[in-house]
């Protein structure tokens, strides 16, 4: 119980306490640095694919259960993931004017790949409670999917640590705490702007965090469970990760600044990741 406890004190910072201070820099300043966002995202994913490549997925492998199943639960988790994500994409894509067919076929805008301009789009046109609320639910529901499994390897992480946190459970923590900070100002931005309180919208920004603790907590129950367990829970951890890193943040931060910064900052953070490792 105890180690428990000790998950849930550490992701809720890095969940609630992350995307709660994005909303506040959101609420204060109703601006962001499209460049910055970038180049942070663009460094994070990279430490995070890091960690995901050379321990999470190399832990799973020291398991020593079948290579092949290990293939497979990175590969489900993936298309999980992927398929999630293209039904959300799907289903609001088409009620926002300006995706189109000359659209990138990813997000780039922060405020895309959480589809908070869903949301913004209904408030513009004051539609009814029931329509704020459905766009309010796809908002939650592509929120977590991105928090679910950045909670997973979290969990799976803690897992693989004997129930300590410490080295890269600890670091994925505060890396993804860090992270979301610019995912918490896109989400605090819109809503604010579409006429919505300061005090609701960095509530509402926090709340979405809750998320990475229940990633968390699923992550580690499924890697408390022996070694079949803790290789499952880190192979589709790592592949739900390694979709959201490639399949959604590195495109996006590419797009969103159109240079060969972000591929360095990928590169550097991945350096970055590999050291903290091996420290």
């Amino acid at each position: 119980m105890d180690s428990i406890w000790l998950l849930i004190k550490v992701t809720a910072p890095a969940g609630i306490g992350g995307t709660g201070l994005g909303g506040v820099i959101g609420a204060l300043f109703k601006r962001d640095s499209v460049r910055t966002v970038s180049l942070l995202l663009s460094f994070a994913g990279g430490v995070m694919a890091s960690i995901v490549c050379f321990d999470l997925i190399v832990s799973a492998i020291d398991t020593k259960i079948n290579i092949y199943l290990i293939s497979l639960g990175i590969a489900f988790g993936v298309f999980m993931v992927y398929l999630l994500n293209l039904f959300i994409d799907n289903t609001t894509n088409k009620e926002v004017q300006h995706i189109d067919k000359n659209h990138p076929a990813t997000a780039d805008d922060l405020d895309e790949i959480i589809h908070s301009n869903h949301l913004s789009e209904h408030l513009k046109k004051n539609d009814t409670k029931l329509s704020l609320f459905i766009a309010g639910v796809i908002m939650a529901s592509a929120i977590a999917l991105h928090n679910v499994p950045e909670g997973m390897t979290i969990g799976a992480s803690f897992a693989n640590n004997e129930g300590l946190m410490e080295g890269s459970a600890l670091i994925l923590a505060i890396l993804i705490g860090l992270h979301n900070i610019p995912e918490g100002m896109a989400i605090a931005v819109p809503l604010i702007n579409g006429g919505l309180k300061r005090r609701k919208a960095i509530f509402i920004t926090a709340l979405s965090g809750t998320p990475t603790i229940i990633g968390a907590l699923a992550g580690y129950f499924l890697g408390d469970m022996g070694d079949l367990g803790l290789s499952m829970s880190l192979s589709f951890a790592s592949g739900a990760m390694l979709y959201v890193i490639f399949g959604e943040l590195l495109p996006q931060s590419i797009l969103m600044y159109r240079s060969k910064l972000p591929a360095f900052f990928v590169i550097f953070g991945m350096l970055t990741g590999l050291i903290i490792i091996n420290i």
